[in-house]
């Protein structure tokens, strides 16, 4: 019984996984022709670790320093981020198999035959566990093609896939304690944000070898699955102990998991659901207040990771810009990122290519929540109302922009409060406003498509929405650094937004943004008013 639901698990989520698992791995491959390209010699190298350990907050966003050689800086600037695809992975696809069958009345049907409560839990943790092999044979596979040895190779997939079963424990243990699927996976990705700043955060403060190439973490680092990841140390000290941490944290999180679902009822959660108001808001008289009702609390939590951007991008672009004088690679570095500026200019453009992603991500999820009320159901008593077809897409997309505009708003009040702590030049708020433009209406774009995606394939809706974002982060954010072509990176729409170039104002991209956002939104309702509803399956 077991192997019919593993099976019917692959068969539905194969092209989700495929995508995963070959974004990872080609990741991975990308990241040494972007080494080998920029940091070509080993006192390149040396002088950018010497930099980042001078000034520990660059960490933030880095691994664990481990030396100057070739593989160990690779996994320095890569690994945190393949860690982090696979904890994504891991975590949606618990949930997707658990919490959001209940919801859409599935597990009840599967619960009703020889499976029982306990069968559908535990096939989903051999997907699960499949999966997490898969990417990290995958990635081995794409550092030894780079010409890396074999056991350095092994140890860094199998550090990915490791933190991949970490969480596939944590988004298993959300789904039984949250009520709903979208609960779970808030629980499951506030516990991976907040895990991957400790361990950055553990490293910023850990202690500096004598000739800056290596640091030690704190203890901060080691209360997070990345920070045991990072500690295995890949192609310096190969050292797989730390790995065992991982799966035993997932082994024991998947056996809690297993229990609670044994002693619930189904449909139920162990953490209660928030009592609504007798009466209903003067907000709620129209479908557009319902929307924002219903899908306020996820953007207000990418806003507070938007305030945070903003915050850094001002804190570090002096910080940066005297690391840069002493240090071209940097400077290089930063330049291929931004596309042109000073460093300072550099450093906030960066920054904010980030944050478009970031507002991306926030209104992309109000589309998927359109097509999650669809399949379960609930938009057909909503159209049922004098509320038509496209009323009620234009509502998600008018509240998903809404929510890129608050992230992006958030990031330019937090550019503004870096530049007040520091006493800083408010000529950098300039900067701040042409590149936060640009990536208000890259975001627009990712949802027009994705609403786009929505009238046509509806299925399709969720998975090819979040691959988008992360297609558009890996071109937009990483191209530059893997040596992709000009032509590669530019289709990335957070790589083309306007930007600030010495004294001038270069929009770059910023026409074909605004057109593919017309056309895609005029498409959209177009084809909306055609388009029956499409249950879930």
């Amino acid at each position: 019984m077991i192997g019919i639901l593993l099976s019917q698990r692959l068969r539905r989520d194969g092209r989700q996984l495929a995508l995963w698992i070959i974004g990872t791995a080609a990741m991975a491959y990308l990241s040494y022709a972007g080494v080998t390209s920029s940091f070509s010699t080993e006192q390149e190298r040396t002088s950018l670790l010497a930099a980042a350990l001078a000034n520990p907050v660059i960490l933030l966003f880095r691994g664990l320093p481990s030396g100057a050689d070739e593989g160990a800086f690779m996994l320095f600037l890569i690994l945190p981020w393949l860690t982090m695809l696979a904890a994504f992975m891991s975590t949606f696809l618990a949930v997707r198999h658990t919490r959001a069958e209940e919801e859409d009345g599935r597990a009840e049907l599967v619960g009703a035959t020889r499976a029982g409560r306990t069968l559908p839990v535990m096939a989903t943790v051999l997907h699960g566990t499949v999966a997490n092999l898969a990417l990290a044979a995958l990635t081995t596979l794409a550092f030894v093609a780079t010409g890396q040895d074999l056991n350095g190779s092994l140890l860094s997939g199998v550090a990915a896939g490791a933190v991949g079963i970490t969480f596939l424990g944590v988004g298993l243990l959300g789904a039984q304690l949250m009520r709903t699927s979208r609960g779970a996976n808030s629980f499951s990705v506030w516990i991976l944000l907040t895990t991957f700043v400790m361990c950055g955060l553990g490293n910023a403060i850990g202690t500096p070898s004598d000739d800056l190439t290596r640091m030690e973490s704190s203890w901060l680092a080691w209360l997070s699955p990345f920070g045991w990841a990072e500690n295995t140390r890949p192609f310096a000290d190969d050292a797989w102990w730390p790995l065992l941490l991982c799966v035993g944290l997932g082994a024991i999180l998947i056996g809690i998991s297993i229990a609670l679902a044994t002693t619930r009822d189904l449909g139920e959660s162990f953490v209660p659901e928030r009592h609504g108001r007798a009466d209903a808001t003067p907000a709620l008289s129209s479908s557009t207040g319902l929307v924002w009702r219903l899908t306020r609390g996820a953007a207000l939590g990418w806003a507070i990771g938007g305030l945070i951007i903003g915050m850094l991008s001002t804190t570090l672009a002096s910080l940066v810009e005297e690391i840069g004088a002493d240090n071209p690679a940097v400077e290089d570095i930063l330049n291929q990122i931004a596309g042109a500026g000073d460093v300072q200019q550099a450093t906030v453009t960066t920054f904010f290519t980030m944050l478009g992603i970031l507002a991306a991500c926030a209104g992309v999820q109000v589309i998927c929540r359109a097509r999650s009320e669809e399949a379960r159901g609930t938009a057909e008593i909503v159209l049922a109302t004098s509320v038509d077809r496209v009323r009620w897409l234009a509502d998600y997309i008018v509240v998903a922009v809404l929510a890129a505009v608050i992230v992006i708003g958030a990031a330019i009040g937090g550019a503004a409060l870096g530049i007040a702590g520091q006493d800083g030049s408010w000529d950098v708020m300039r900067d701040v406003w042409v590149t936060a433009s640009g990536q208000a209406v890259a975001a627009s774009v990712f949802i027009m498509v994705t609403a786009l995606v929505f009238t046509f394939a509806p299925r399709l809706t969720i998975p090819l929405g979040w691959m988008l974002v992360v297609v558009g982060a890996v071109l937009g954010l990483f191209g530059p650094v893997f040596g992709l072509p000009e032509w590669a990176t530019h289709l990335s729409p957070v790589g083309v937004g306007p930007i600030v170039d010495g004294d001038a104002i270069d929009v770059r991209g910023l026409w074909w943004l605004i057109g593919v956002t017309v056309i895609a939104l005029g498409t959209t309702l177009g084809l909306m008013r055609r388009r029956e509803l499409a249950p879930a399956g």
